[in-house]
């Protein structure tokens, strides 16, 4: 409050001063007033104290911060006031030549004198002081509205105040009007710099709008002044006493105390004129307003014109009127849109203020018009580095083309949004992935640019590489997978076509290997090691394989090659060899002990017109028949009957499940008799497939039932049937034992201990009289698990009988192990006795070792009379074959057993 106490007291002080000066007008002093008598010496003298006092202000003001928040809205106060001082310095010199020469006397029209050219230099540095305070409008469009607006205005100024000053002193000069051109020089100068710097009081920054309309004040104070002495110059008398002087002196005293009453507070906050935003067309503004001033005074002193009819100003006049009318409209709507413009620029600095993105405009050679807060430092650059050249300096090299035509686009007329991907490199030497969207970026008045809207991706491209990795590469071994070779396979096949299309040659296969063995290490160490395993030989089988081929791990235990270019077959047949080789070379090392595998192999060649499905397909049936040849190591080349065989497989597994559904199946039962009494002590039940008028063996079925899973329900079935059978011939006092097969499927089964016994409990057939037969090949498969299971089988009661005894290397090693009730000798060694004397041997050493270990020893496929004698002498228990009886149905057994109580044979 204090200093707008002090403020008022130098301007009521000021003005007092020039109230007292003015009085001198009514005061006479020598045939004139005292006023007149002192001429210029007071305003000179007022003059040079303002240009004192400004350049002082400035040279003070430019040796602290007083300005750092004008500097910050676009203004200069150090600058404004020393081109102000200088203006007043200007003043100052052609106010003392007018005292010193005297030329200001009552008929002084004649010619401008060196005072006045002091004075006109200086308007300009006046111009140059106060555009420091309240700069004009930057770029070329708002700047030609200004001085278009500003021009329209010092014409309708300048019309209103020839008609109501100079033109009846034009009339009045006659011959000497033509002294009227020099004395206006001033007034005209004086309209066209005040219509160009009064609209920029409003639109001023807000820091230094005191300083403005204290300057334009003074300015405003001196123009009157001039004015006046344009009409001396013109009459040769001193209007009211010479009240020019005064009038003048006012104007330098206020410009001499601007520097002060502006030197401890900044102008107020912005108030806008009308409450929309108008103070941003104050050119337009004054424009319209000098325009309907003229238009009344001009349509008023056309009315009072003699000879001209009254009709004529008043349609100018209306039109004048009615056409700013349509102006303000255009106004209102130039502020509507300038506002939404304005509202538009303020959300968009305010979304790149808080937008993760980097927001960029730039124009299209690529420079940096602006850039978001925060971009430079999100890829690790100063800002001054992103600026100081294009951004195509940062992008790849390769992404380059693909900016350029986007931008091209935009250059030839295109305006929508375009999408690019492109590499930038950082500020720490890497490339980083960008997603960007350009579009056209067009403001008022200044040139089209591009707004571009860039993110970083690089997490996101990292993620999707590895996602494409984990999706085509296996992450046990890191080798590709099967979705990966299947589409490699077929951009080769497509490949190759082509090259077969123009008269070249090159032979594509593919190699599929299976570790044979494999399973047993799974379920023996555990998954983690059979894993360790895998990647065991993953390494063994790439260190193999060179350019050219691409090797992959198919699933499971399986691995596969393409071979994408190879000039000879034998080659690619060599190359099978030398991967079968490099899995047998070497133990693999599993947790601590050496685990020897050796891996079954099949080839094939690609044909013409082959698709990828099919190339595969028949490498693996290639493989599936090695392994299925028996023994590990071997290799097979894919050949047309593979198809078929795998072709008719899978139908005979759907028509057998079809079979099961339809209950197709039935039962044979092959009786076992003791052949020192020759009763029947015991059935082993054998199915049988009634295929329409055909009866289809075991032999015929059972691999495709292996395969297919349908042995698990189907040995279910066999199991019940038998068991209900046999528990009903043991109610009508018929002692008599089953026996039934198992494969090693059923025994790994889930849950398959837990149907035995709910079959025993259903049927009501005593667990002893049940004998489950299983082949040697059973254990060596899977032998922990498998002994498991039949181990819990002993313990609910069941016998176990091995069956095809002396066919598998490890027999004696099972008969350790695994504690069983019956041996079946393999009929392989009934065939021969007598014929050949190691068979003899054989047989009877497992005779004598079955009597040792006391179990039942029964020999399988007794065709001969003297096989039966030879089994007799040497103590074979029990037997069975074609001679004792053939399989029959269930009335064939009742038939033979029922009623007899033996059979002589």
């Amino acid at each position: 409050m204090a200093m707008k106490v002090d403020s008022r007291i130098w301007l009521g002080g000021v003005v007092a001063f020039a109230v007292v000066y003015a009085l001198g007008t009514l005061v006479d002093f020598r045939a004139g007033s005292l006023t007149a008598w002192l001429g210029s010496w007071p305003p000179a003298v007022a003059a040079a104290v303002a240009a004192a006092s400004l350049l002082y202000a400035a040279r003070r003001r430019a040796a602290t911060t007083a300005d750092s928040e004008a500097n910050a809205e676009g203004a200069d106060g150090a600058a404004a006031l020393r081109f102000l001082g200088l203006a007043a310095a200007a003043w100052s010199a052609g106010a003392f030549v007018y005292a010193v020469t005297g030329l200001l006397s009552t008929n002084a029209a004649v010619s401008l004198t060196f005072g006045d050219l002091f004075s006109l230099v200086a308007l300009p540095l006046f111009v140059l002081g106060f555009t420091r305070f309240a700069p004009l409008p930057s770029g070329v469009r708002p700047g030609i509205r200004h001085v278009t607006d500003s021009y329209v205005g010092a014409a309708a100024l300048f019309s209103v105040v020839w008609l109501l000053l100079f033109a009846p002193l034009y009339s009045e000069l006659g011959e000497g009007a033509e002294f009227l051109a020099f004395a206006l020089v001033y007034p005209v100068a004086d309209i066209a710099v005040l219509c160009l710097l009064a609209p920029l009081v409003f639109t001023s920054p807000h820091s230094t709008r005191r300083a403005v309309l204290l300057a334009i004040g003074a300015f405003v104070i001196i123009c009157g002044a001039d004015l006046i002495g344009a009409v001396t110059r013109l009459t040769g008398v001193l209007p009211a006493g010479g009240i020019e002087y005064p009038v003048r002196l006012l104007g330098f005293a206020l410009l001499a105390s601007l520097p002060w009453l502006i030197r401890d507070r900044a102008g107020a906050r912005p108030r806008r004129i009308t409450g929309r935003g108008l103070y941003r067309f104050a050119p337009e503004i004054a424009a319209c307003g000098a325009l309907f001033v003229a238009a009344v005074v001009l349509t008023i002193g056309g009315l009072r014109v003699e000879g001209v009819a009254p009709v004529l100003p008043l349609a100018a006049g209306s039109a004048v009127i009615v056409l700013l009318v349509r102006v303000s409209g255009l106004l209102e709507e130039n502020a509507t849109l300038s506002r939404m413009v304005h509202t538009r620029e303020q959300h968009f600095h305010e979304l790149a203020r808080n937008s993760g993105d980097v927001i960029l405009i730039l124009d299209f050679d690529g420079r940096v018009f602006y850039v978001s807060p925060g971009a430079a430092e999100a890829f690790g650059y100063r800002l001054d580095d992103l600026i100081s050249e294009p951004v195509t300096a940062i992008v790849h090299p390769e992404d380059l083309p693909r900016v350029s035509a986007a931008v091209s686009a935009f250059t030839r007329g295109g305006s929508e949004g375009i999408h690019l991907r492109v590499r930038v490199r950082a500020g720490d030497g890497t490339w980083r992935h960008t997603e960007s969207t350009a579009s056209l970026y067009e403001q008022p008045g200044e040139p089209d640019r591009l707004l571009v809207t860039t993110r970083d991706i690089s997490a996101q491209v990292a993620l999707e590489d590895q996602v494409n990795h984990l999706t085509f590469h296996d992450g046990i071994t890191g080798l590709p997978n099967r979705a990966y070779l299947e589409e490699r396979a077929r951009e080769v096949l497509a490949r190759r076509q082509r090259l077969v299309d123009s008269g070249a040659t090159a032979e594509v296969a593919a190699i599929f290997l299976d570790l044979d063995g494999f399973t047993a290490v799974n379920d023996s160490a555990g998954h983690t090691f059979g894993d360790y395993l895998l990647a065991q030989a993953g390494r063994r089988l790439r260190a193999t394989t060179d350019s050219g081929v691409t090797l992959a791990r198919w699933g499971s235990d399986e691995f596969a090659v393409l071979i994408e270019d190879s000039a000879q077959a034998q080659r690619i047949v060599d190359l099978a060899e030398r991967l079968a080789r490099v899995i047998s070379a070497e133990p693999f090392q599993v947790a601590d002990r050496e685990v020897v595998l050796s891996a079954s192999v099949g080839v094939a060649f690609a044909e013409q017109g082959m698709d990828a499905g099919e190339l595969l397909r028949n490498a693996d049936m290639a493989m599936a028949r090695a392994k299925e040849s028996g023994g590990g190591g071997r290799m097979e080349i894919y050949a047309a009957h593979m198809h078929a065989m795998v072709v008719g497989r899978l139908e005979l597994q759907t028509q057998l499940r079809q079979a099961l559904a339809n209950g197709e199946f039935l039962l044979e039962y092959q009786p076992v008799v003791d052949l020192q009494s020759s009763q029947v002590t015991a059935v082993e039940a054998l199915v049988r497939w009634q295929h329409g008028d055909t009866r289809v063996m075991p032999e015929g079925f059972i691999g495709a039932a292996e395969e297919s899973g349908l042995i698990i329900p189907l040995g279910e079935w066999i199991l019940r049937e038998a068991c209900e059978k046999v528990a009903l011939w043991r109610a009508s006092d018929w002692d008599i034992a089953l026996s039934v097969n198992l494969s090693v499927k059923q025994i790994l089964a889930p849950r398959f201990v837990e149907t035995v016994a709910g079959v025993l409990a259903d049927s009501g057939l005593p667990a002893e009289v049940l004998t489950m037969e299983v082949d040697e090949e059973v254990l060596l498969e899977d032998q922990g698990e498998a002994v498991e299971r039949l181990a819990q089988l002993r313990r609910l009661g069941v016998r176990l009988a091995i069956d095809d005894f002396g066919m598998g290397y490890a027999s004696l090693a099972h008969l350790r192990e695994l504690r069983v009730d019956t041996i079946k000798v393999d009929p392989s060694f009934i065939r021969d006795l007598g014929t050949d004397g190691t068979v003899t041997l054989l047989t009877h050493t497992i005779i004598r070792l079955g009597q040792d270990l006391g179990v039942q020893v029964v020999a399988e496929g007794i065709e001969h009379s003297a096989q039966l004698e030879q089994l007799r002498s040497m103590g074979c228990g029990y037997g069975q074959g074609f001679l004792v009886a053939r399989p029959m149905v269930a009335a064939g057994v009742e038939a033979l057993v029922g009623g007899e109580l033996g059979i002589p044979l």
